[in-house]
């Protein structure tokens, strides 16, 4: 009987580390710089990964990509190269920054299939750069389907701040949005000590509010999820679409 609880019970802990991983899809803008103290080219990257393990997934060419400036929403589709990383495919731009100001860079992904979950992924991603310490628009949405507006500047920040932002679907606040979050272990440094470790779960309150601290230096990933009110046909079924409000912080 022991035995069988012994092999019951490895079981478990190897499914429960395999799928860890598996659930915790990120969509990705990593800038070369968040801050930018001139004008000058930077070269903005978009991913489609997971990040505390640090394997990488196929992105293909987006739906959508472009930065947000000044109220104006700014196509970057047709300047989108694409790069092999770690055998997968992501995208990079080089945008030229002209003037001071908040640059919101952002992703619309194609859905993405995910067997695992029998659903469709759908990450609406954005980072904010700041130019020029111009400090204008970093709370200013995008008007992207599902969005985290940041309520703590996104940018400036340091190990040990907490984050706030609050979670919109469709313009509106979101109750209760559950956020997941991750660490981007570029290097491998950080090795948690257990599969729960991996994804760090916050909830937002009735305002769609929520706050995380950040315990280190490094890029933080937050994702609100939520099933949204559309289908899409899979083998002439519907079937559910999770979109995902994802918003990239950088702590110093």
């Amino acid at each position: 009987m022991k035995k069988v609880v012994i092999a019951l019970a490895i079981s478990v802990a190897v499914m429960v580390a395999g799928t860890g991983g598996a659930l915790a899809h990120f969509g990705m803008v990593l800038p070369a710089k968040d801050i930018v103290s001139r004008p000058g080219n930077l070269t903005v990257n978009f991913l489609f990964w997971h990040p505390m393990e640090n394997h990488g997934m196929d992105l293909v060419k987006p739906a959508e990509a472009g930065v947000f400036f000044q109220g104006r929403k700014i196509s970057l589709l047709k300047d989108l190269k694409k790069v092999i990383k770690d055998g997968h495919t992501t995208w990079q731009v080089n945008y030229l920054i002209k003037k001071p100001g908040d640059y919101s860079f952002f992703l619309v992904p194609k859905p993405y299939w995910e067997p695992a979950e029998d659903c469709f992924i759908i990450h609406y991603t954005k980072v904010i750069v700041d130019a020029m310490a111009a400090e204008t628009d970093w709370d200013t949405p995008v008007g992207l389907k599902m969005e985290i507006i940041p309520r703590t500047r996104p940018f400036g920040l340091y190990a040990g701040n907490i984050f706030t932002g609050q979670v919109l679907y469709k313009g509106k606040p979101l109750p209760g949005a559950e956020v997941e979050v991750e660490f981007y272990n570029a290097d491998g440094s950080r090795k948690p000590p257990s599969p729960l470790h991996v994804t760090q779960v916050v909830k937002a309150d009735s305002r769609g509010v929520f706050s995380f601290t950040m315990p280190w230096a490094g890029w933080w990933g937050f994702a609100a999820l939520h099933t949204d009110d559309r289908k899409i046909k899979h083998n002439g079924q519907d079937k559910d679409v999770e979109v995902g409000a994802v918003i990239w912080v950088r702590a110093y």
